[in-house]
């Protein structure tokens, strides 16, 4: 096994441990699961912050959510390919939140400056354009460009996984309607005329504001 591969298998251990016990986990445990001697972690890592610091940026990494957004086939129904891209964000969240919230809450605060965390923006940027792929099949039908309504599907994710500090007045739309309402009506459609103009009983239109017959001057 090659050093990275070392690091990444301790890594891949060591995350639904640090997720069940936070700060509290010990490089005993992790060794044990692992099946390797405590000394290995140590000639991999310079101590337990360290391999902590690779364990919240492994959390926070994009690429396993990215490939499985990117595997989804394209000839499915549209609401089947929101389905599962929104299931593999919320499996990617809850990953996320289960790691840095058992660290938060046993008293991890600021992380190190060991393991450098991904760009937040250049992620949201490759997301929001895996999502716009699977929005291109119905390009045509939809209201808004795919960029735009991949930008709003992927905060209608995030903003549903996000717990609410109070509670909500509505609920939040599900994905059926929140489909439903991007592909309702096609951007090509005329707009609907709300104050049809109204017709003789003859069949001809008549003017707005103006009499269908003219009234005659004189003799």
């Amino acid at each position: 096994m090659s050093p990275e591969q070392r690091r990444e298998m301790i890594i891949r251990t060591a995350l639904p441990l640090v997720a069940e016990h936070g700060m509290a986990v010990t490089t005993a445990q992790i060794a044990r699961s692992a099946g390797i001697g405590e000394a290995t972690i140590f000639r991999v890592f310079a101590d337990k912050d360290e391999l902590l610091d690779a364990c919240v940026a492994e959390a926070l990494r994009t690429d396993h959510v990215l490939a499985e957004i990117g595997a989804i086939p394209l000839d499915q129904p549209l609401p089947a390919r929101l389905a599962e891209a929104a299931a593999a964000i919320d499996a990617y969240l809850a990953r996320m939140g289960l790691v840095i919230g058992a660290l938060h809450a046993t008293g991890r605060r600021e992380p190190g400056a060991g393991e450098p965390g991904p760009d937040r923006a250049a992620a949201m940027t490759r997301t929001r354009e895996a999502l716009a792929e699977l929005f291109e099949p119905e390009r045509d039908r939809l209201r808004l460009p795919v960029e735009q309504i991949a930008g709003l599907f992927m905060g209608f994710v995030f903003s549903r996984a996000r717990p609410a500090a109070a509670p909500r007045r509505s609920p939040s739309p599900s994905r059926s309607t929140w489909t439903s309402s991007c592909t309702a009506r096609s951007r090509k459609e005329p707009p609907h005329d709300d104050h049809p103009e109204p017709h003789h009983r003859d069949g001809r239109r008549q003017r707005r504001g103006r009499p269908l017959l003219r009234r005659r001057h004189g003799p």
